[in-house]
């Protein structure tokens, strides 16, 4: 991976690992893979990164799916429930193809240089 490539994925990372919707999975995948950067186990890393960061991007229509149902009334409550969901409509019809919490658009920001990241 070239220096500015890999010096915009750690800052990335960092930002996801930052934000308040960032999963416990995907701290700690961001962590080791900060801890793997100039060793051996780098390249190894960043494909664990990698893997989990794609289980862990919630796709606009999961995040309309789930912000219009019961369990997303549980989470967001019953009037941030429509307004969570009328936002990722929005995003959708914006051509958005993920949420846009802190977490999933530095994700998303990652996956636009992945080619990049895992040559």
């Amino acid at each position: 991976m070239k220096q500015d490539v890999k010096e915009y994925t750690e800052q990335k990372v960092k930002e996801m690992m930052g934000s308040f919707s960032c999963c416990a999975e995907a701290k700690e995948a961001g962590q080791r893979w900060l801890d793997a950067l100039g060793t051996d186990k780098e390249e190894e890393e960043t494909k664990n990164l990698m893997a989990e960061l794609e289980e862990d991007i919630m796709p606009i229509d999961t995040l309309i799916a789930f912000a219009s149902s019961d369990a997303g009334a549980q989470v967001f409550g019953a009037e941030k429930t429509k307004e969570v969901a009328a936002h990722a409509k929005g995003i959708k019809e914006a051509g958005g193809k993920y949420c846009d919490c802190p977490a999933c658009a530095a994700i998303e920001a990652i996956f636009e240089k992945k080619d990049e990241i895992l040559s």
